[in-house]
């Protein structure tokens, strides 16, 4: 502990922070780190679920934290390891810190059940997680200037440093880029750089520093404090929503949109529209997430934009090795790609196995590089969680083309498939064939053995190759081979999109009528048959969405290549689904079509709350007043009755033998 002391003192000089990993039984974790407190001053933040580390923080609450700066903190892994949290947490730390990971046994971590799993893992209990541990375990094995202190071994103490006295170079090239933007012409202003770059502050003093107005706004306001605080009185937020329904738009100089690629880009072109000047920020690498698909996709289109990049860190030295350890270890840093230097007929596409460590890393990188969403969560469910399958494009000399993730759905009991369509069970995973049950009515989706693309990447500059077909094709010829029925994606409604899947031979299942915040899309489901009983439920889905769309495409703004069946007739299908929706908790919106074909069958309903919401299509906010109801709770309960009411008074027979089954299905899930 003396020694500890000084080699801080050297820390601080040069402008590092060090991670020190703590191994060994639980009891002696804690002593350890409690000793480090007592030693090391500092305000030392502790992360951690566990009783014995007193005045703890959890890691699902870190992001109150985030803006803020700490000398010294405890990362605790001894029941589990939420990689989001550790990245976020290294990055409150300044020059001179520690970050403290306390972990099982170092020889036998790999073994013990990790309960971050059942985050990402889809499983009901914590399951051990080898691949990610090894992972890790060999980029701290490996990196000498990690203090690495086994139970029962000798210390490992980093090296001596060599490193010349730290002066922070970040804030002068903050300042240069600041002046630069103080002077902007009207136009699009790109801003990009990593963690700990400084660009919200620079975004807050831009604010502060404008002789006009400026107004931020970003996907969450919370996210927001470090610009505010540099902003000081001069800050303005307004919510992406908000701004675009205000017309006209409010007088300002400058619009900044912080974390832009976390906006969906329909929305994010609508908003650069509005304003003389505009100013994108967005993380190109980072925890949650990463900004290089946006600037491949959306700024490569913008009309003479202007980038600008912060590199410099402004609380530590570059290269300091705890950033470095991070990036390593999740897999934050870019990697350096020639894929697009060659053809396409090149890459050989094949299943990549998770013994395959360097190309599943190579293929998490190329999915992190399309993707803004890609996390290392997502690294963690591609490593250890169950029922993962990935194809990767790959050249002969070892570049990555191409990747494809593929999850396992579908197999479920009959009466659990039942009751997913009833609305009375959602069990983890199974995201398609859940919707489609409990969605779209189509049982036999759950029951069928399945696989969902999770996620599919090629490249820039190899894509509108024909690579993603061609892993497609590779992915369908595997799952026959498996003997599964169908292939499946859910994704956010783009006619693109849409020609993309529609050529690969999925048939159009599923569309929302109500756009995702996360994509600003509608979500859309397809299906590819695999076998006889695949090639049935296809035939039923596209039917039953013919049929669905004379309802639901006049709730949808765009429309949707697909053609509509005007027979509106109520079939057996029909009468089920009523009986879900009465008796059961089958939701509104799924059974919109079948309230209105029952509306159609039946006279003299324009009195009903059902009839002025389906057919005159009145808000719910007004129907409730109207009904005297005190919100959509007690609006449900009441279309519910009036459902009931309108099937006994059109075929009593059918209207009690629905009853029947779906009690039947209450009485077997109680």
């Amino acid at each position: 502990m003396t020694m500890l002391l000084s080699v801080t003192a050297e820390m601080q000089r040069a402008g590092i922070r060090r991670l020190a990993v703590l191994a060994g039984e639980p009891d002696w974790c804690c002593q350890q780190a409690q000793q480090w407190q007592a030693t090391l001053t500092g305000d030392w933040l502790l992360l951690s679920e566990a009783p014995d580390l007193p005045d703890s923080v959890a890691p699902s609450a870190l992001r109150n934290l985030l803006g803020q700066e700490f000398r010294h903190a405890v990362f605790d892994a001894r029941q589990g390891f939420h990689s989001e949290a550790f990245a976020a947490l290294a990055g409150t730390l300044s020059a001179g810190s520690w970050l403290l990971l306390l972990t099982p046994p170092w020889d036998n971590w790999q073994h013990y059940p990790d309960s971050d799993s059942l985050r990402w893992s889809e499983s009901d209990a914590p399951i051990a997680t080898p691949v990610f541990i090894q992972h890790l375990q060999r980029q701290i094995d490996a990196d000498a200037q990690v203090l690495l202190h086994q139970q029962h071994l000798p210390c490992r103490l980093p090296p001596a440093l060599t490193l010349t006295d730290w002066h922070p170079a970040g804030a002068q090239q903050q300042q240069h880029l600041l002046k630069q933007l103080l002077q902007a012409p009207p136009g699009i202003h790109v801003l990009t750089a990593a963690r700990g770059r400084g660009k919200s502050a620079l975004a807050g003093m831009l604010m502060q520093r404008w002789p006009g107005r400026a107004l931020v706004t970003a996907p969450a306001k919370v996210s927001t404090a470090v610009l505010a605080r540099f902003a000081g009185e001069r800050f303005a937020f307004i919510a992406p929503d908000a701004l675009l329904a205000s017309a006209p738009p409010p007088e300002a100089d400058w619009l900044i949109i912080d974390e832009a690629a976390a906006i969906p880009a329909p929305l994010l072109q609508r908003l650069i529209t509005r304003f003389p000047r505009v100013l994108l920020t967005t993380t190109v690498q980072g925890y949650e997430g990463t900004g290089r698909g946006f600037l491949l996709k959306f700024c490569a289109a913008l009309p003479q934009a202007h980038f600008y990049q912060l590199d410099e860190p402004l609380r530590w030295r570059q290269g300091d090795p705890l950033e470095s350890l991070i990036n390593a270890a999740l897999m934050l840093d870019e990697a350096n790609s020639s894929a697009a230097r060659i053809s396409a007929d090149a890459f050989t596409i094949a299943r990549c196995d998770r013994d395959d460590r360097a190309r599943l890393l190579a293929l998490y990188q190329l999915l992190t590089s399309a993707h803004y969403r890609t996390t290392p969560l997502d690294l963690r469910r591609m490593m250890d969680a169950p029922g993962q399958q990935f194809i990767a494009a790959q050249s002969p000399q070892g570049e990555m083309g191409g990747a494809l993730w593929l999850v396992a759905e579908g197999g479920l009991a009959d009466a659990l498939a039942w009751q997913v369509w009833a609305g009375l069970r959602r069990p983890r995973g199974n995201l398609v064939a859940q919707s489609l049950a409990a969605h779209a009515g189509l049982i036999e989706a759950a029951r069928l053995r399945a696989q969902r693309v999770s996620r599919i990447a090629v490249a820039p500059g190899l894509r509108r190759q024909q690579l993603g077909s061609r892993m497609i094709d590779v992915a369908r010829k595997q799952a026959q081979r498996q003997g599964l029925d169908y292939l499946s994606v859910s994704f956010g409604f783009t006619h693109e999109l849409w020609r993309f899947w529609q050529r690969c031979g999925f048939t159009l299942a599923r569309i929302a009528t109500q756009r995702e915040a996360s994509s600003g899309c509608y979500s859309a489901m397809a299906v590819l048959p695999l076998s006889e009983s695949g090639k049935r439920l296809s035939q039923q889905a596209e039917q039953q969405l013919a049929r669905d769309l004379f309802w639901l495409q006049p709730l949808i703004d765009e429309p949707i290549p697909q053609a509509v069946d005007s027979q509106q007739a109520l079939t057996e299908a029909d009468w089920l689904t009523l009986a879900g929706f009465a008796f059961a908790h089958r939701s509104f919106e799924a059974s919109l079509p079948a309230l209105g074909r029952l509306l159609q069958a039946t006279t003299h309903n324009e009195s009903l709350a059902l009839y002025q919401a389906i057919i005159q299509r009145q808000p719910l906010a007004t129907l409730a007043t109207a009904f005297n109801l005190s919100g959509r709770k007690a609006l449900l309960s009441h279309w519910r009755n009036e459902a009931q009411r309108l099937m006994q008074q059109l075929d009593l027979a059918r209207y009690e033998e629905g009853q029947y089954r779906v009690n039947r299905l209450q009485i077997a899930h109680s």
